[in-house]
């Protein structure tokens, strides 16, 4: 085949070669920028905390309107926790209501904010900021279970 016996030029081929780099090449991008957000936002790859920050605000949200049977049905995400409470007899609902009830620790709540969140081994750890308190409090939703439950790990938050 010489350059006289070239095909002649198909314009639909071009159009659609051209499309499948454009598409190619923005999706790159676009897999790079919400990795390197994740990664400055500390939220991880595809910000991968956000349905565990969500479980812990309706937590939050739960306690706020004083509603604690649904706040402890999602801490061990178990709608069916009064029908077999020996299950959590490690944390029960009484010695949950003495912790997160008004006479608890943070009195009754009124606000929260997630300062900081990190995935960490299995689960999400969490730093919440309680009725505008200075220091937050950890907690840690696992990955498959759903529960909330009190972190071991404390992550830094900076001055």
């Amino acid at each position: 085949m010489t350059l006289l016996d070239a095909p002649a030029y198909d314009a639909r081929r071009a159009r659609r070669n051209r499309n499948i780099v454009i598409t190619a090449i923005t999706t790159i991008v676009a897999v790079g920028l919400f990795g390197v957000l994740g990664f400055v936002t500390g939220h991880g790859w595809f910000f991968r905390t956000i349905p565990a920050e969500h479980r812990v605000n309706l937590f939050f949200a739960a306690l706020q309107a004083q509603d604690y049977k649904k706040a402890y049905t999602l801490w061990t995400h178990d709608p069916d926790w009064e029908k077999h409470p020996d299950q959590y007899k490690p944390y029960d609902f009484n010695q949950f209501y003495k912790d997160w009830g008004p006479s608890g620790d943070y009195g009754t709540i009124k606000d929260h904010k997630i300062v900081i969140s990190k995935a960490v081994g299995n689960g999400v750890v969490m730093g919440v900021d309680i009725n505008g308190g200075k220091t937050p409090i950890f907690l840690r939703v696992d990955d498959q279970s759903k529960q909330i439950g009190f972190s071991p790990v404390e992550l830094y938050v900076g001055p």
